[in-house]
């Protein structure tokens, strides 16, 4: 069943959220651990991020240093594939622009066409860290709607040099992501709905947010999307607040603002429990009111914030 159809089957806003493939050379058993530690809220869907290989700089002994290319977090498709042998949950492998050839991606379609993962996000994804501004590998797609193209043209049939497959399977279905307080290299939100608008008519069947702390603005961003005639749903993305330090980590990182409330509050917690405590209590607060809003779907970001994420679930669902 696609993701769309998951969280549209439910008597009650659906429980998603994410998680990360791990660090070359360890062991799944501690992605094992997060999804034991979640399952209890019938989790619809697991998203499984995607990471592009970065230049690292091997000492050689003699002084010099050798550029090689390194990924530190590869086995995203087996991850995918393990999550759902083992939990039997649907799982969504994130589909990248960066650090990806046409071909790349192709190779990785077959891969989860022949696991029977068909379920993908679509993103562009971050500049790499030697860039000083986003660029696609030779070959590669510049937007997340490119990505769209090539996977409907697999769906239909063709592969990227445009030879027939000989046998087509279940068709990939897919979502996108959305800014509500707008991508970083968005002129303005006007623009960014319109490339939202744009994606929605390739095929994307749903949005998932970036994270946000206001409600506010998620709700204005629902209500400009609607009026721009964009129908699918817009599934919040949250992620509980943890540490004093993201202040001002999280307006840098992810380019969106931290509630005055919230900031004023954290400033006096004298202790990394109190400011803990005080992040899964703005979240049960802010889910609250997204379910009251009627949101079909609440998407959590694990990655570091499972114990919080458990808090805030056992109050909510």
């Amino acid at each position: 069943m696609r993701v769309v159809d998951l969280i549209k089957d439910t008597s009650k806003t659906a429980f998603s959220f994410e998680v990360l493939p791990p660090l070359k050379g360890t062991g799944i058993e501690k992605l094992y651990q997060t999804v034991d530690t979640l399952r209890e809220f019938d989790p619809k869907y697991i998203n499984i991020t995607t990471h592009r290989s970065e230049y690292v700089y091997k000492e050689l002994g003699n002084g010099l240093y050798e550029r090689a290319r390194l990924r530190r977090r590869p086995g995203t498709v087996a991850v995918a594939a393990a999550l759902h042998n083992k939990y039997n949950i649907t799982t969504v492998p994130h589909i990248l622009c960066s650090g990806f050839s046409r071909e790349d991606i192709e190779y990785v379609l077959l891969d989860l066409q022949f696991l029977g993962i068909t379920d993908l996000l679509l993103l562009r994804g971050d500049k790499a860290k030697h860039e000083s501004s986003f660029t696609p590998e030779p070959n590669g797609p510049s937007h997340a709607i490119e990505l769209e193209y090539q996977i409907n043209d697999f769906n239909k049939g063709v592969f990227v040099d445009g030879s027939p497959i000989k046998i087509t399977n279940t068709p990939f279905s897919y979502g996108v992501a959305c800014y509500p307080e707008k991508h970083e290299e968005a002129p303005n939100i006007d623009q960014d709905i319109y490339w939202l608008k744009k994606k929605v008519e390739a095929g994307a069947e749903y949005a998932v947010t970036q994270l946000f702390y206001d409600n506010k603005k998620y709700f204005d961003f629902v209500d400009r999307v609607r009026k721009a005639g964009i129908q699918v749903p817009i599934i919040p993305g949250i992620k509980p607040f943890r540490k004093q330090s993201q202040l001002t980590v999280i307006p840098k990182t992810f380019k969106v603002d931290i509630p005055q409330e919230l900031a004023q509050e954290a400033l006096k917690c004298q202790t990394e429990e109190s400011t803990v405590a005080l992040g899964v209590e703005w979240c049960i607060k802010q889910c609250k009111e997204l379910i009251d809003y009627g949101v079909p779907s609440i998407h959590f970001y694990s990655i570091g914030a499972v114990d919080s994420i458990k808090q805030v679930a056992k109050a909510i669902y």
